[in-house]
């Protein structure tokens, strides 16, 4: 028994020590909340010790006493031994202060930095929300221009060419590569906007080509006879249909959004999804800013 309290007393001691070299940083200072924190750990490793010695020594040298009950099983009975009355104490008590801990006991109407952070980043919010509720285009695009310097340009560049083999340049709607690619195999990515997808070989042939070269060419010239296959989705214009298939001319607020939201599938990658890291108002401020590139 000696050697066993020796020994907890060596672990209380290492024990406390880690406590105060992985946080001790935290107990430095004037607030007493801090110091009564210490101190309630180091009451439950001195108390969590020495209860857990004097059960191991009481398994090692206390014998089995009382009143056997008649049911046995393979010569092995069961006492008729009450519960030991601290355990039921710390029993019943810990099931009354749950409740009292969930009713009253938790401070949720006392001040906390983390409730007050909460306020005021909603109050900024609704703030930013309301300055910005009705941007002219100007503003959008400089917004846009900082969104995609911060979000953006790590992938896409500076200057929204990209990165050859990695990232779109964005400062045209669609590259002919790409149109290729997503006609010969393709397009499921925007689900969420445009839940139909496009199925893979529209177009066969030497009108891929043609396609796509209308295409990436910005709608110009002579529409070829073969687009009618996309016009009947896309729409004669290339801007597209909501819910069935989108711009293909210009970088709507619809395509981007829906871009941001679900990521994007193209011949060199895949873009991950930005869901939630951006708001509506930046949202659009990013097409204004994309659209603005290709002016």
């Amino acid at each position: 028994m000696k050697s066993m309290v020796i020994g907890g007393i060596i672990l209380v001691i290492a024990l406390i020590a880690g406590t105060y070299f992985a946080a001790g940083d935290a107990f430095i200072g004037d607030d007493y909340i801090n110091s009564l924190t210490m101190l309630g750990a180091i009451a439950i490793i001195v108390i969590t010790v020495f209860t857990t010695l004097k059960y191991v020594n009481q398994m090692k040298n206390d014998t089995a006493s009382g009143e056997l009950k008649d049911e046995n099983w393979d010569g092995i009975g069961e006492y008729q031994n009450n519960v030991p009355t601290g355990w039921a104490i710390a029993f019943i008590g810990t099931i009354i202060w749950m409740f009292w801990y969930m009713t009253i006991g938790y401070p949720i109407n006392s001040f906390s930095q983390i409730g007050q952070w909460n306020e005021e980043a909603l109050d900024y919010n609704a703030k930013f929300e309301k300055k910005w509720e009705n941007p002219s285009t100007e503003t959008l695009e400089a917004m846009g221009q900082s969104t995609f310097l911060v979000q953006c340009s790590p992938c896409h560049g500076v200057d929204a060419e990209g990165i050859e083999g990695k990232a779109q340049d964005l400062t045209k709607r669609m590259a002919k590569e790409q149109v290729i690619h997503i006609i010969n195999n393709g397009s499921n990515s925007l689900k969420t906007a445009y839940p139909g997808g496009m199925p893979a070989g529209m177009a066969f042939g030497p009108d891929v080509e043609i396609i796509a070269d209308y295409v990436a060419g910005g709608f110009k010239g002579e529409q070829p006879a073969a687009y009618a296959t996309c016009a009947g989705c896309h729409g004669a214009d290339g801007k597209g249909m909501p819910y069935v298939a989108p711009n293909i001319r210009e970088y709507d607020d619809a395509l981007v959004i829906a871009v941001l939201k679900d990521g994007k599938k193209s011949n060199i990658g895949t873009m991950p999804s930005f869901d939630g890291r951006l708001n509506e108002t930046q949202q659009k401020a990013l097409a204004a800013y994309l659209r603005s590139l290709g002016e």
